[in-house]
């Protein structure tokens, strides 16, 4: 779409604190007003009113649209926040395996500033499954980065706590 459309989903998105929890509904209708305008098919359709029922509590709702806008091809920085989102999401509906399997690729993914909200969420959907440990280390390993010190201690501790455990006897 062009950027006068990007733009106005950006405005509608500044307005959301706006919108308290009684007025969700208007909320998402905003959303669906600016989708109407896209073409049919279209992958960002999908993908915002997926974040328009997401943020208003319902990630219910909103696991199938995610789903719907990544099979439209949604790919780049809006695919790769579909798929944060869309973890995160799973999680919440008990589904954490699946938001597992979708992130874990992600880590391999070029890097980009999207890179600590993979691991952050990686890491919940690990907790959720009983592998805290994993998840303390991915939530280490990409806090070491913004340290001011000891950022070289925290990622040798981001990757002991990685290493498999020994089983006792």
């Amino acid at each position: 779409m062009d950027q006068d459309w990007e733009d106005r989903v950006s405005a509608a998105w500044a307005t959301f604190d706006d919108h308290p929890e009684e007025r969700a509904a208007e909320f998402r209708a905003l959303i669906d007003a600016l989708v109407a305008e896209l073409p049919e098919g279209s992958p960002l359709g999908p993908f915002e009113q997926a974040c328009a029922w997401d943020s208003t509590g319902h990630s219910d709702r909103a696991v199938p649209l995610y789903r719907q806008a990544l099979a439209r091809g949604l790919s780049g920085y809006k695919g790769r926040r579909a798929k944060i989102q869309m973890s995160s999401s799973l999680r919440n509906v008990g589904r954490a395996e699946e938001g597992v399997a979708l992130l874990t690729p992600e880590l391999d993914a070029p890097s980009d500033e999207l890179d600590d909200a993979v691991r952050a969420t990686l890491a919940l959907c690990l907790s959720s499954l009983g592998r805290d440990r994993e998840g303390l280390a991915l939530v280490l390993g990409a806090l070491a980065a913004h340290l001011p010190r000891y950022q070289r201690s925290m990622a040798n501790y981001a990757r002991a706590l990685a290493e498999p455990q020994p089983q006792e006897a």
